[in-house]
């Protein structure tokens, strides 16, 4: 998400560490790269100035030059003007009445039919049972797409082919919901692949006749400033309450997301990061300004997690954890849970210092790698499985033969169990608030480093870093040596 947002701000930070002794003048020429990394995101020139100018005023004080880390000062002031022009944002749907009506509409192609489903699994997670209704009816496919979704999440979906006024079809729509005594109502109407005039009529014609308790505006982040000028067009006939931003999993340059709130005064409340019901997130300031800034999200990572996780099976793991007990075979349990596509990815992007292996996995098979991780785990003895440290050479060289692995894998994946261990045991029953000390704690301690995104420290001693890209690299290369080996021999 944002790698060249990301990567740009991480080079105007590393451009300050460099100086031997930091001033007004190089400190500008450091924040000059944090703006022309903006820009290239194709944030608002606006937005950028605005943002600029207060970064500036903070940045050159003699409070951040005198500081022995000017730099780790300079992230700390670009951090809050990020969540400043994010924020603040009310994560409620205000479902206060016996019956509340959500709207979403939006531009063809924002993914708009696939969104409202997504609300949805939302809602079932809450306990609340919805209602969706097919309004689109400009493009019959939104109707039988709509119908594929509400079967796949089991929930009831709203539609009359024979209408043509999607009005009528809405108010329908809701006194069916009062009659099921279902308390939310999710409007699918229709959109263009531009702003016109019979677009915007309609809304209004729904928005009125309706009244919808939440109007929400579905966009595509990957539009730019493309989705800020439709933001404030639908607004203008609206009055919006809220955008959900869409495929942000993608290659978005993060324009829009920065844009959209202080040009339009419209928040965002939820983002779309994959094509699966489970990828909507609740929009959160904070944890948008920790992963621009390539620290990850530890907040968004446990929530994720407690979905996987059921309470009890979680408390049994970090009631094993704190005991230093958490072995091997609880390591490839978890795996299994985590093993639905695209989520062990997600995960690594959230937790800082793991940017680095999630790029990896995205250029390898990381399914066929967790079914790796696995075979090996299952080729070891319970012993082995619950005592990694009595897995030695002859062992490893044992285990790898009996799941037609190199002894290489075998070692790489006992030093990642070892150095995952303490982390894992600092992380457990904590709650979110101890959860978030334990990573501060992780990082004074020095095994995190914030200056690099909270990437693993190099111990003095072990000579030069090799990036996980770089593993992947050298591990590939040796296996296609082996195999033309194998073939001359």
């Amino acid at each position: 998400m944002f790698e060249s947002l990301r990567d740009g701000l991480q080079d105007a930070f590393k451009s300050l560490r460099g100086k031997g002794t930091l001033t007004e003048s190089n400190m500008r020429d450091g924040l000059k790269l944090v703006e022309q990394s903006l820009l290239d995101a194709d944030v608002s020139y606006s937005v950028v100035q605005d943002f600029m100018e207060k970064v500036g005023a903070e940045a050159v004080g003699d409070r951040v030059l005198r500081t022995i880390d000017p730099s780790q000062q300079v992230i700390a002031i670009v951090n809050d003007a990020l969540i400043d022009i994010l924020g603040p944002v009310d994560p409620s749907l205000h479902l206060t009445k016996d019956v509340n009506i959500i709207m979403l509409c939006g531009l063809q192609g924002s993914g708009k039919t696939t969104t409202c489903g997504k609300l949805a699994k939302l809602l079932l997670k809450e306990k609340l049972e919805p209602l969706l209704v097919a309004a689109d009816l400009q493009r019959p496919a939104a109707i039988d797409q709509l119908h594929v979704i509400g079967e796949q999440l089991g929930v009831p979906v709203y539609s009359d082919r024979t209408n043509k006024d999607p009005v009528k079809v809405c108010q329908d729509a809701v006194a069916k919901a009062r009659a099921e005594s279902r308390r939310v109502v999710i409007l699918d109407t229709a959109g263009r692949l531009a702003i016109d005039e019979e677009l915007m009529a309609e809304l209004t014609r729904i928005d009125n006749r309706v009244h919808p308790d939440q109007v929400y505006l579905v966009v595509d982040g990957m539009t730019g400033q493309d989705a800020v000028n439709s933001a404030g067009a639908f607004n203008e006939a609206l009055e919006l309450d809220g955008v959900i931003m869409t495929k942000l999993d993608g290659d978005a340059r993060g324009g829009a997301l920065l844009s959209v709130k202080h040009v339009t005064g419209v928040p965002i409340k939820f983002i779309g990061t994959g094509e699966h019901l489970e990828s909507l997130e609740p929009f959160r300031p904070e944890g948008m300004a920790s992963r621009i800034l390539g620290m990850g999200d530890i907040v968004e990572a446990v929530r994720q997690m407690e979905e996987v996780v059921d309470a009890e099976e979680r408390q049994r793991i970090e009631e094993r954890m704190q005991k230093g007990e958490f072995t091997l075979e609880d390591f490839r349990d978890a795996m299994v849970k985590l093993s639905k596509p695209g989520f062990f990815g997600n995960m690594l992007g959230l937790i800082p210092g793991m940017g680095q292996m999630k790029e990896m996995m995205q250029n390898e098979d990381t399914e066929g790698e967790m079914k790796r991780v696995e075979a090996i785990i299952n080729s070891m003895t319970p012993e082995e499985r619950r005592v990694p440290a009595t897995i030695d050479m002859s062992r490893r060289v044992r285990i790898a033969r009996g799941c037609g692995v190199d002894t290489p894998a075998v070692n790489d994946l006992v030093k990642q169990f070892e150095r995952m261990k303490p982390i894992m045991q600092m992380m457990s029953g904590k709650g979110m608030g101890g959860r978030m000390q334990a990573m501060k704690e992780l990082t004074e301690s020095g095994m995190l480093d914030p200056s690099v995104g909270g990437a693993p420290k190099v111990k003095k001693g072990t000579g030069k870093r090799i990036s996980a890209k770089e593993k992947a690299k050298r591990r590939k290369e040796k296996e296609k040596a082996k195999r033309r080996n194998r073939r001359k021999n």
